[in-house]
């Protein structure tokens, strides 16, 4: 989508125009370059009952000249940032090719900045499709034109701040795209390869990859023994903005499995195919500081891509196993289906090496936190409560729901409970299964150069 901002002016082939509630008369400007009998239809339609306004109801009105689509946001006073993006979110799905694709979206009376760029971000985030090997589409969709119009107070502002939703959109693109990827073009070095590719040229962003060897010479058993059942092996991906060797950045840490059979503890076969998608806290780290490097962010933050396949084989890792990871302690393995917990051990002892301000991983980790909480949102567990307030505050401006979720010292011990390793891969029932893993993860957590647990938050 291509978009720019403009004063309320001319209409281009359709124009969408969403009102409030309760309006019974066109509002000031909102007839600008229109013609004659689009103005006439307009008039009409708004103060007769057939347009309400209500919250996420549509009216078309057609002629051969323009078209016009009309949007129910509903009472004013119930209007919100979650309401624009959502209603934002439904309009690209009301057009078709007879509408054309130079589109005009008019902001008029009763709008507020942030409820603007709230709607547009939901038509950008709405603008998506992963069609890269179908070949036999007679058309090819061309790109929407957006010409967004509102008020001259609102140009500068409105402008910059859609623009940061375009690059947040993008950097969004980028996670669906890597997760929506076939297996067999997204393994471990295939990411590594588009982290290079990406950060060449960029003058603030810098890409190491630490590949099979180099996981060897480093000892990192987590991702070694995940991934060397496969013929892809592993790797670890680290991305860093504005690198500064005096700073404590943030660090993000994402789980990517780019496919996960189970290892010898196979999964069923119903629904494997969807196990592609086990990698999307690394899309999500590529995403993030995609979407960062394209705003101007200035300060030193840095992405830990955790990478392996997690495959059957004579190679592969066993129930029963002792491996050891990058942090020295060892793991007895139960099941080889708990893979992701042991690539995130070596990326989260990794992101200590950075003095971090603190450490955030992202993680398919568990079918327990969707028991637990359905698909609405994603359990977080954090030693810090300041840092866990921080990210259900932001999840909640921004439509990413987080649920804090409780670790006690009680699935800890539970954790600890092996009698040949400093810990055990699962709990010792099924119970709790999102939290013993979290508890898990807990006991590969650095501690800073005074002694202290650097805090942290798991998102699953």
């Amino acid at each position: 989508m291509e978009f720019k901002i403009t004063e309320i002016e001319d209409v281009r082939d359709t124009l969408i125009l969403p009102l409030f509630e309760g309006a019974n008369k066109v509002p000031n400007l909102g007839m600008n370059g229109l013609v004659r009998k689009m103005k006439i239809q307009l008039k009409s339609a708004i103060e007769s009952d057939d347009f309400s306004g209500k919250g996420g109801k549509f009216l078309e009105l057609w002629s051969e000249e323009q078209k016009i689509i009309l949007i129910g946001m509903g009472p004013l006073d119930a209007v919100s940032d979650k309401v624009s993006r959502d209603i934002g979110g439904k309009v690209l799905a009301k057009l078709s090719k007879y509408h054309g694709n130079n589109i005009t979206l008019r902001f008029t009376k009763g709008w507020k900045l942030n409820w603007m760029v709230s709607f547009v971000e939901g038509m950008m985030l709405s603008d998506y499709e992963y069609d890269e090997y179908i070949t036999t589409k007679e058309e090819k969709k061309e790109k929407i034109s957006l010409t967004i119009q509102a008020s001259s107070r609102y140009q500068e502002n409105l402008n910059s701040k859609v623009k940061d939703s375009d690059s947040i959109s993008k950097g969004v693109y980028i996670s669906r795209d890597l997760a929506n990827a076939p297996p067999n073009v997204m393994y471990p070095m295939a990411y590594a390869d588009k982290a290079i590719k990406w950060a060449k040229g960029k003058k603030n962003a810098e890409v190491q990859v630490i590949d099979w060897e180099k996981l060897q010479q480093e000892k990192m058993g987590g991702l070694i023994n995940v991934g060397k059942g496969s013929e892809r092996k592993p790797c670890m991906v680290i991305f860093e903005l504005n690198k500064k060797s005096d700073s404590n950045p943030p660090v993000i840490v994402g789980k990517g499995i780019t496919f996960d059979t189970g290892g010898i503890s196979i999964k069923p076969s119903a629904g494997m195919e969807e196990m592609k998608l086990d990698m999307h806290g690394s899309a999500t780290v590529f995403g993030v500081i995609h979407a960062l490097q394209s705003i101007g962010y200035k300060e030193h933050i840095v992405g830990i891509a955790c990478l392996a396949e997690n495959m059957p084989s004579s190679n592969a890792y066993r129930p029963g196993d002792i491996i050891s990871t990058y942090s020295g302690k060892t793991i007895e393995v139960f099941n080889t289906d708990a893979e992701g917990r042991k690539v995130l051990a070596d990326g989260l002892w990794k992101a200590g090496e950075y003095n971090p301000k603190f450490i955030i991983d992202l993680a398919t980790l568990t079918g327990a936190v969707v028991v637990a909480l359905g698909i609405e949102g994603s359990g977080m567990w954090t030693n810090n409560d300041e840092l866990g307030n921080m990210i259900c505050d932001f999840g909640n401006k921004c439509d990413e729901l987080v649920w804090q979720m409780p670790l006690w010292p009680a699935f800890e011990k539970e954790i600890k409970d092996s009698k040949v390793a400093d810990v055990r891969d699962l709990g010792k029932s099924r119970w709790g299964g999102s939290n013993t893993a979290a508890a898990f993860l807990k006991q590969f957590l650095p501690k800073d150069s005074e002694g202290n647990e650097i805090p942290w938050a798991h998102i699953d």
